[in-house]
């Protein structure tokens, strides 16, 4: 700011400079003029001598000091002076070119002379019949334009003090509010800021979704898009910013969820929601959201692990015992006895009729361990017929898992008794149908639109991690090109009844024969 008053103070004094030169010419030309029209001043010079005394030179001094010029010079065709403000001059030729008044023109300039420098204005002395017989010339001393040229500069100064004072303040004003804005952070240090707020947003592998005190969204980074499945809109209200309606009621939800697990689109995601304030004022709210996908698809790993040990170890206690009584007999000597009860062995089937797939063998032995253990019958129906193995184990084990896990629960908190869950698994081509249908008390039937949703649960404790089983399953029967279906909330001797197609999911032992040796 004080450059820029700088600068138009200079220019401001170059223009006042400017028109007061213009001005001081003028005055001068019009002093010359004045002098010039005299009556008979044209014929004494024309028909006298000059002289110190002369009556030239008395009646321009005259002119000089009413006026205040610095000369009054008057001069014939050749330039010799008639007057001169030093007496000694009078008789010389003038110091600057009188030729153009001489032929007829005014001329106006600042020129330095005998005296110094002057604004000056030259014109013809013509007599009365027109003829040109020398020049009149006025010359106003720069010292007074310069003296007038201070007073301008000195009262621009004075007036633009106001403004610069004013200026100056509201700058100080502004750049310590900015100060206080910023944390009293410099420009570099809040673009140096602004990189690693970028730089640190764009490492995180969590989700960051931040909204404003008005609920815009404010800000994000690209592991957010990636797990919610969509570009974000920053600066837009949430509700029309594409978040999807399950980060609009995570962003809702009193009191603010820490931890808790949702599933969005095909994911499982850790949410937890962040109010921030600074100096007791509100600026927003900020969404953390984790993947937990890897840990579920370690934990999907790990139950198919399990229930294929669980088969293995189940087998492995089986085929024991019958060795030790096959074992008993020979010791006995019951060969005959020994040769019939290996027969009926090698004619049993499995502990599961129909299904040959370990992993689904496996997953049955344990439920139906971990259900006993609950007071509640694991029942596989006659009517079970797998043909073939799974190609996707992990998915398979979820999704029937989650189902039966489902069924004990309800059959153990039901009032039937015995409690039981029954299960029946069929292949069509190559996909598993399921039935899952328990003892339990069923479905409300105003409830039965939304038990898959994320979060519902019918346990009247709601413990953190209820109510998401159900959710992942569909999602993971849809992600197979299948669907997940409640055919029966209740029934009048069996709780609910769910239905999941799985497609392509089993490799059947038709199509293994077909490609053999």
């Amino acid at each position: 700011m004080t450059v820029v008053v700088l600068l138009s103070l200079v220019t401001s004094a170059a223009v006042l400079r400017r028109d007061l030169e213009r001005e001081y010419e003028q005055r001068a030309l019009a002093v010359a003029h004045t002098v010039a029209a005299r009556p008979g001043l044209a014929r004494t010079v024309a028909s006298t001598s000059p002289t110190a005394t002369g009556p030239v030179q008395s009646s321009a001094e005259r002119v000089r000091r009413a006026t205040g010029a610095l000369y009054v010079v008057v001069t014939d065709r050749r330039g010799i002076r008639y007057s001169h403000p030093t007496a000694a001059n009078v008789g010389h030729r003038v110091s600057t070119s009188p030729d153009r008044a001489l032929h007829g023109h005014d001329v106006v300039t600042v020129e330095r002379g005998t005296l110094g420098y002057s604004a000056r204005g030259k014109v013809p002395l013509r007599t009365a019949g027109g003829s040109i017989v020398g020049e009149v010339s006025v010359g106003i001393a720069t010292a007074r334009l310069d003296a007038a040229t201070r007073k301008l500069v000195v009262l621009l100064g004075l007036v633009a003090l106001g403004p610069l004072a004013v200026g100056l303040v509201g700058a100080l004003t502004l750049g310590r509010r900015l100060r206080r804005t910023t944390l009293g952070l410099e420009p570099e240090d809040m673009a140096d800021l602004l990189r690693e707020h970028a730089a640190v947003l764009g490492g995180v592998r969590d989700g960051i979704v931040a909204v404003d005190r008005d609920g815009r969204v404010s800000v994000t980074n690209p592991a957010a898009a990636r797990l919610l499945g969509r570009d974000l809109t920053r600066g837009l209200p949430v509700d029309e910013a594409s978040v999807g309606p399950e980060v609009v009621a995570l962003l809702a939800q009193e009191p603010p969820p820490s931890g808790a697990l949702c599933v969005i689109g095909d994911r499982v995601l850790v949410c937890t929601r962040l109010e921030v304030h600074r100096d007791g004022r509100d600026l927003g709210q900020v969404l953390i959201l984790r993947d937990r996908s890897d840990l579920d698809q370690l934990a999907r790993e790990l139950e198919a692990t399990r229930a294929l040990t669980d088969a293995l170890r189940a087998q492995a206690h089986e085929h024991t015992n019958r060795l030790h009584a096959l074992t008993g007999l020979l010791h006995n000597g019951a060969v005959d006895e020994a040769a019939g009860y290996l027969t009926e062995l090698s004619q049993a089937p499995t502990w599961v009729p129909g299904i040959e797939d370990p992993y689904l063998a496996g997953l049955l032995a344990a439920k139906a361990a971990s259900a006993s253990e609950a007071g509640v019958r694991l029942v596989v129906p006659e009517t079970t017929w797998v043909d073939g193995r799974l190609e996707h184990p992990l998915d398979t084990v979820t999704v029937v898992g989650n189902l039966l896990d489902n069924g004990v629960r309800a059959a153990s908190d039901g009032e039937r008794e015995p409690a039981w869950v029954e299960v029946t698994l069929l292949s069509d081509g190559d996909d598993l149908v399921v039935h899952v249908i328990d003892s339990g008390d069923g479905v409300p039937p105003e409830l039965a639109s939304s038990v898959f949703d994320h979060g519902f649960t019918t346990r009247e404790d709601d413990q953190a991690g209820h109510g998401i089983g159900l959710a992942l399953a569909r999602h993971t029967v849809r992600a197979h090109g299948g669907d997940l279906r409640l055919l029966a909330a209740s029934g009048a001797s069996h709780g609910a009844v769910f239905e999941a197609r799985m497609v392509d999911v089993l490799a059947r032992a038709r199509r293994r024969t077909a490609a053999g040796p």
